[in-house]
Order: structure tokens, then sequence, then C-alpha cells
């Protein structure tokens, strides 16, 4: 899909998408699995990274 792996970066790197309200946001990995990181909308903590079609 992505041409080039700058692109790739920037639509894929450390983005992760709420499992309750669809959202994405911006964070490291070691955040999400510490659990530091919620979802701005819905405050829910439960987050998958961005899927690559």
């Amino acid at each position: 899909m992505v041409k080039f792996p700058e692109a790739d970066a920037r639509m894929f790197k450390n983005k992760f998408v709420c499992r309750k309200c669809k959202s994405v946001m911006r964070s490291t990995n070691m955040k999400i699995i510490a659990g530091k990181v919620s979802c701005r909308k819905c405050q829910a903590k439960v987050l998958k990274p961005k899927r690559k079609k």
C-alpha cells in the first residue's frame, strides 16, 4: 500500500485506535502496555494499533 518508509511511519507508527469510540491517537507502545494512556473522548484504556489494509 505505501510506496516509501517515510509515509508508512507517518501513517502507522505509534498510532492507536480506541476500541469503543474508534478515535485515533498517537502514543508509544510501552505507555499503551502499561495502561498510562486513555482515550480523549471516552476515557477508555482499551486501545489497538491502527490496521494496515
